[in-house]
């Protein structure tokens, strides 16, 4: 099938009617992705790579159960490194696929529809793996469940004024409805997957399949159904979207540490989690619909469509960054002041101008509307605006720390070997599992697409 036009961009409903698609078509060429596309070596040779990465990230996360977070560059002032930065970092990424399915879903935002199955997929990949990261910081991390409100006889419970326990209870939520609805929605497309399995003559693949669509049969009972539970678990999770990140930003804001203590950190951590995941999406979005032809369902139009909400989520932003020095000056509070001014000329001063010109200056190309059509153009501004966002949250953790109310206890953080291992090993990690999810699971709802096709040909009709 022809790919659409791409010197005018789509609408997707435009695109669809003009390729002509059916819903054997859409079937045809989403589960043929899965089902029919041989192996080829880009993808062998990323598998190869991320697998790699993600044994070395295991290894890491190993070698810090031998031998403690001293294998890291966290040290008094600064108890906090990469491993919490990269936990607020990875948290944020998650947060736009919950935005795209639920909250798009609600306020009936059909450009959603091609992009809002691997957004989801991504969200409990990010999810997953920021969970880990409080974890592994605990020092004893096998002690994990201490943080469980479960009864036993040695009259253990968690320490509710802790943080730490709101973050496991944020996220272990997050984690429970986002896997619910990401699966609910699977349901139909398993079911699909399980009969074109069938005819293929592929046995394994039908069990697995149908086993998985839970003895779906498409019958009106099961429509209904399963449009209450879909729009059930989107009234439940759209409100994780806000909750989850401003929990998170609690573990920052409780404090009364110089940078930390300030009341607009949940609406500025929440955009900012937007703002990030956004990124990831169109991150992820352009080479998926390039390595699979997908140029009709991903149009144009869903690109400039994420490019704006990044637009907007990136002013938020630095209304946050500008409210932040703001405040810090207008309380008189020489403490605050001070820690303003270090973080423009003190030793960690290139990485805040560095972030600042990612997450400020950067995106306001996206004002034009060449840029949010171009999509190497935006491809690059979201791959800065990721390494940003990773910035901005390394200086929240570290360059309060380092600088506190005394010096007596100032101090420097340099990241060891092994911060760098971690990192970018979970980076690994989430593009390996990315890369099994797109093998073996449709990266775009087949029902909601042939969905869409029975309303464009009515239109048409």
């Amino acid at each position: 099938m022809a790919d659409a036009p791409r010197q005018a961009p789509l609408s997707r409903d435009t695109a669809i009617l003009r390729a002509g698609w059916g819903y054997a078509s859409v079937s045809d060429k989403i589960a043929g992705l899965v089902l029919e596309r041989p192996l080829r070596w880009p993808w062998l040779a990323a598998f190869a790579f991320t697998f790699a990465g993600t044994l070395g990230f295991f290894a890491a996360i190993a070698w810090l159960f031998a031998h403690g977070v001293g294998i890291w560059g966290v040290n008094m002032p600064v108890a906090w490194g990469f491993a919490i930065g990269n936990f607020v970092w990875w948290i944020g990424i998650g947060h736009a696929g919950t935005f795209i399915s639920a909250f798009l879903l609600l306020l009936r935002q059909r450009w959603r529809t091609s992009i809002n199955r691997f957004a989801e997929a991504m969200t409990l990949f990010a999810a997953g793996i920021a969970g880990l990261f409080p974890i592994l910081h605990l020092g004893r991390p096998w002690f994990f469940y201490w943080l469980v409100p479960y009864p036993d006889a040695m009259g253990l419970w968690p320490q509710w004024r802790s943080p730490l326990v709101w973050d496991i209870f944020a996220i272990s939520t997050y984690l429970i409805v986002s896997l619910l609805f990401w699966y609910v929605g699977l349901i139909p497309d398993l079911a699909t997957l399980r009969d074109r399995a069938c005819l293929h003559g592929q046995r394994f693949a039908r069990h697995a399949y149908g086993l998985l669509a839970l003895g779906w049969r498409g019958e009106a009972r099961h429509w209904a159904r399963y449009e209450s539970a879909y729009l059930l678990l989107a009234g439940l999770a759209t409100p994780l979207v806000i909750s989850v990140h401003s929990i998170v930003s609690l573990d920052f804001a409780v404090g009364n540490t110089p940078g930390y203590h300030s009341t607009i950190f949940p609406p500025y951590f929440v955009a900012g989690a937007l703002f990030s995941g956004f990124a990831m999406v169109v991150t992820l979005a352009i080479p998926l619909r390039r390595a699979f032809g997908l140029h009709d369902f991903i149009t144009d139009r869903h690109l400039a469509n994420a490019a704006k909400v990044m637009l907007a989520t990136s002013l938020i932003v630095a209304y946050g960054y500008a409210a932040e020095i703001f405040t810090a000056f207008y309380s008189g509070d020489e403490y605050e002041v001070f820690m303003t001014v270090n973080r423009w000329s003190g030793p960690y001063a290139p990485l805040y101008w560095a972030m600042m010109t990612c997450n400020v200056l950067v995106p306001q190309a996206l004002w034009w509307r060449a840029v949010r059509h171009s999509p190497r153009v935006l491809f690059a501004i979201c791959l800065v605006v990721n390494v940003g966002m990773w910035m901005e949250r390394f200086l929240i953790v570290v360059s309060s720390l380092h600088r506190d109310f005394t010096p007596s206890a100032w101090g420097m953080f340099y990241p060891t070997a092994w911060d760098w291992v971690f990192l970018f090993g979970s980076i690994a990690l989430f593009v390996w599992l990315f890369l099994l999810f797109v093998r073996f699971l449709p990266v775009i709802s087949m029902a909601e697409m042939r969905e869409l096709v029975h309303d464009s040909a009515g239109k048409k009709a």
